[in-house]
């Protein structure tokens, strides 16, 4: 398969360009999930930090940061949260955070960022299942309502079912496709990845594609539910005094609060 490049010193100075200090930035979108073509996008993901007049005083700061564009010849798509506010995040059914946290692609990192990682496990429960099966489910909405139906949408459904699944059965955030599919074994995969690395031409499904799909589909929503049912992960997270406790060091790292 070809893979596209990451040329990280291009993405570095992306976030040296970056309004705030970062916690972390890293790499999250086809690229993390094991298929990216050799247009795509970057879409970098992180955690910056609001200096302290900007949350202790009347004008709030951006709690998101977004920027899209074409820099240094890469199409990128960057978009941070504050601190306190994707520590929030962490803390509800939010599998899509916690899979930018735990990105290995990493641009960007802190000691802080370590830490963040370190709490993640206290943060997940069965109920991220939920989050799973929703994202499933909307991503097969896509998919149905293309016109001729593409690869990539479908890969993009894939990946989500079979993270959830694994994240239910032992606790772990795994997000790349062709990993997920060493341990789901499932044998059409892999073709498909080469289908939507081979450019739109052979990226395209007819008739019996999809009702093939749709069958795994409706088996591996069944194969999550009963994944969340049976799962041994707890119903709360356990991470928010951990959480706090560093977001409040933090704060008082901050310039402005010296």
């Amino acid at each position: 398969m070809n893979a596209q490049t990451i040329d990280y010193t291009k993405l570095q100075r992306q976030v040296d360009a970056h309004p705030y200090p970062l916690v972390f930035a890293t790499i999250s979108g086809a690229h993390l999930y094991g298929f990216p073509s050799a247009d795509s996008d970057f879409d970098l993901r992180g955690v910056h930090l609001l200096p302290l007049e900007q949350v202790v005083g009347l004008d709030p700061g951006e709690e998101t940061v977004e920027k899209e564009g074409i820099h240094d010849g890469l199409e990128m798509d960057l978009v941070t949260h504050d601190a306190k506010k994707f520590f929030g995040l962490m803390l509800k059914k939010n599998g899509y955070v916690l899979e930018q946290l735990l990105s290995p692609l990493v641009v960007h990192t802190t000691p802080e960022h370590e830490e963040l990682k370190s709490i993640a496990s206290d943060c997940v429960t069965k109920f991220h299942g939920h989050h799973y099966l929703g994202f499933s489910a909307r991503q097969w909405k896509l998919f149905g309502n293309e016109d001729p139906p593409r690869v990539k949408p479908l890969l993009y459904v894939y990946r989500v079912l079979l993270t959830g699944i694994h994240l239910m059965r032992t606790g772990e955030v795994e997000a790349n496709l062709l990993h997920l599919n060493e341990m789901a074994k499932l044998p059409y995969l892999e073709e498909l990845v080469e289908r939507k690395l081979s450019g739109p031409e052979k990226g395209r499904l007819d008739a019996a594609d999809l009702e093939f799909h749709k069958q795994e589909y409706e088996r591996l929503v069944a194969e999550l539910e009963t994944a969340m049912e049976k799962s041994t992960l707890p119903e709360q997270a356990s991470g928010k005094a951990a959480l706090n406790d560093l977001l409040i060091r933090l704060r008082y790292k901050s310039p402005e609060a010296s």
